[in-house]
Parts: structure tokens; C-alpha cells; sequence
């Protein structure tokens, strides 16, 4: 059971409008683009998969072009009519294939989902999950003003557990110390994106003393020396994202002292199969881990809460409802917050399926 042979994989390139704009110093999101994927196996079954690279490289080289060229060209091809007894095993078939991890990732995650819904179990109790409850975790972009200081408040209500703000070059780290200490009920976190390659570590020295649980990617992706003299130099915790691009990545953090904290995007590093890896590494090596967020819809979402009920991760990740960044998320049920946490599904596999009316409805190409 949960033996499958792939007979058709089906892409739906959709263009949403986000709620309100979601802007860092790196970039101005408006509309998310993205790939929704669906693998359907001979016995009909369908597991569903979506890719998180954004339609310009301003976060990563791939971008939604260059994914969908790459399913459509080399990695779909290799995969139909190809019989799998674990998802994992896909990475055997796209092994001559070089990086393009975000355009895999949505493959494989497809395949976890299809391969659960096989053996009719929820994904998070087959990949070996110890909680069906999940803290949920906002992240909230602006400066630290009076409308900065009312979201916060209407997260706590809203009974979210962790708070993660942009830092940008305009944050001052003593009001996001007052901001910080007006909500002690809450463990804020803060997300870089590498601005401080361009204000310098002396910039981030000052960050130290606001109260932050960590602060996530002061530097570039590739400024592994530059985050291993910020962990010396400071108490608080480095947290690395970009940087953290594949198990590779992953491992080097460990051995050059960069961070204590991984942040994991599945969706980044090549899906589950290859986030199983890394989960083992933080294990290993005594590292928080948490999961971070991609703006995306609730197929991805889905997939993650999966892996966040794995005993590994100590922190709230970046878990918020359906509604924070969206109007319309085209799949259902919509992740809901229940006093400050999301209750996971008992359902086969991910738990979730496409709105077919709203996939529809923003659709602006598609391939079978």
C-alpha cells in the first residue's frame, strides 16, 4: 500500500491579489504568482504540490518562469508513466538535473501528499508528527508607529503566540525595544533579509539590546564570515534563512558557527524529502529550527504544518490564517487560528484540495 505509478501531472499558473501589499527593502509584493501542481497516479489518486518562487529574482535565481520551464521540459517528462514506492525516490529521477530545487520541491511534496492519501493516513502522522496542534506565528511589515503598534495588538487578540517584524534601514532598534517590552505576552522575531550588508555589523550590534528571541539573516545569503563574527559578538540568536538553500547549506552552518537557529523552507530546498535532511541535521547538531513562510497558499502551508509537528521544532514558525494575506486562497478548507493555534487535519494526506471555481477564476496558464 501507498505504492503509486504517476500517469499525468497537471500545472495551474495562478496570479492572486494579496489583501494589503507586503513590502521589505528587498521588494513591494502586490499580486503572488505561483504553480499549483497536481500528480495523479493510475488508481486516480491526486496529491497536490505548489511552487513558492515569486515571478521576479529578487528573492532567488528561480523564479515562476523558470520553474514552469523546468517541469514542463525536464522534470515532468522523467517522471510519468514511472512507478514509485516512496516519494523520496523522486530525487533518484531528477538526480542529472542540476539546482532548479524550488521547481522539484513542488514535485515531491506532491508525491508526500499523493503517497499518504495512498496509505489514507494524514501526512503529518506519516512523516512521524507528535503534535496536532501547531502555534501560529504572524509576520507584519511597516514601521514601528502607531499602525505597527495596533497590529501587534491585533495579533495578540487574534491569539497569535509569535510576532516577526522587517528590519529595515529605517528601524530603530530602541522604539522596537519599547515595542517589544509593551508586549512581553509575545516572542517577537526579527527578519533582516540581509539590509545589514549594507549598514554593517556595528548596526547590528545595536539590535542586541531589543529584546528580540532572534534576528533572522542579518547578511547576504553568501556572508557566511560576516554572520559567525555577528553570533560572537552578540547574545542574541542568529537565525539563518537565505542562506540555508540546500542540506549542503544546512551542514556548513553547523561547522562555520553562522547561526543557532535554521530557518526551513521546504519549498526552497527541494521539498520534503530533502527538509527531512536538514531536520535531521538540527537534530544532531543541537540547533533550533523553525519553519518560515513564502507568501504562499494553503497547499504549501499544509505541507509545512506537516513537518511542524515533528518533535525538532522549538519555535512558531511563520503560521498565519488564510485570511492575513489573502481574500481568496484557492484551496479549502482556509487555515483557521483557534486560540493561537492551528489544529491539524485528520484527512488523508495533506488535508487540503483545489477550489477549482478560484483556481479558475486567477488563472493565467496551465499545462497537462
Amino acid at each position: 500500500m501507498g505504492r503509486f505509478t504517476i500517469t499525468e501531472i497537471r500545472l495551474y499558473r495562478v496570479s492572486v491579489p494579496l489583501k494589503n501589499h507586503f513590502s521589505t527593502h528587498l521588494q513591494t509584493v502586490t499580486d503572488r504568482e505561483s504553480i499549483l501542481v497536481e500528480m495523479v497516479d493510475s488508481d486516480g489518486e491526486i496529491g497536490l504540490g505548489e511552487c513558492v518562487a515569486f515571478s521576479s529574482p529578487w528573492y532567488t535565481e528561480e523564479t515562476v518562469q523558470t520553474c514552469w520551464d523546468a517541469l514542463v521540459n525536464w522534470l515532468i517528462p522523467v517522471l510519468v508513466d514511472k512507478e514509485f514506492i516512496h516519494p523520496s525516490a523522486l530525487n533518484d529521477e531528477f538526480s542529472h538535473i542540476k539546482g532548479n530545487r524550488m521547481a522539484k520541491a513542488c514535485l515531491d511534496q506532491a508525491a508526500w501528499d499523493l503517497f499518504a492519501r495512498k496509505k489514507g493516513l494524514p501526512l503529518w502522522k506519516l512523516l512521524g508528527g507528535i503534535r496536532h496542534e501547531i502555534d501560529a506565528g504572524v509576520v507584519l511589515t511597516g514601521g514601528i508607529d502607531d499602525w505597527m503598534v495596533s497590529a501587534v495588538q491585533e495579533a495578540r487578540d487574534a491569539g497569535y503566540k509569535r510576532v516577526k517584524l522587517k528590519i529595515d534601514e529605517n528601524t530603530n532598534p530602541m522604539e522596537l525595544k519599547k515595542l517589544v517590552e509593551s508586549s512581553d505576552d509575545l516572542l517577537f522575531f526579527g527578519d533582516a533579509n540581509g539590509i545589514f550588508d549594507k549598514l554593517g555589523l556595528e548596526a547590528l550590534i545595536k539590535f542586541d539590546r531589543a529584546g528580540l528571541a532572534l534576528i533572522e539573516q542579518p547578511f547576504g545569503e553568501d556572508e557566511w564570515e560576516m554572520h559567525t563574527e555577528a553570533v560572537q559578538r552578540m547574545v542574541t540568536p542568529i537565525s539563518l534563512d537565505e542562506s540555508v538553500r540546500s542540506v549542503r547549506d544546512a551542514k556548513r552552518m553547523e561547522t562555520s558557527g553562522a547561526g543557532s537557529v535554521i530557518v526551513l523552507k521546504p519549498g526552497r530546498i527541494g521539498g520534503t524529502t530533502e527538509a527531512l535532511k536538514v531536520i535531521q541535521i538540527a537534530k544532531e547538531n543541537d540547533l533550533a529550527i523553525w519553519i518560515g513562510g513564502m507568501i504562499e497558499f494553503g497547499i504549501s502551508k499544509a505541507h509545512n504544518l506537516a513537518l511542524a509537528s515533528l518533535p525538532q521544532f522549538s519555535l512558531p514558525g511563520d503560521f498565519s490564517a488564510s485570511d492575513h494575506f489573502w481574500h481568496e486562497d484557492p484551496v479549502e478548507p482556509p487555515v483557521v487560528i483557534e486560540n493561537g493555534v492551528i489544529h491539524l487535519s485528520e484527512r488523508p494526506g495533506i488535508g487540503v484540495i483545489l477550489d477549482k471555481g478560484l483556481v479558475e477564476k486567477y488563472l493565467i496558464d496551465s499545462y497537462r
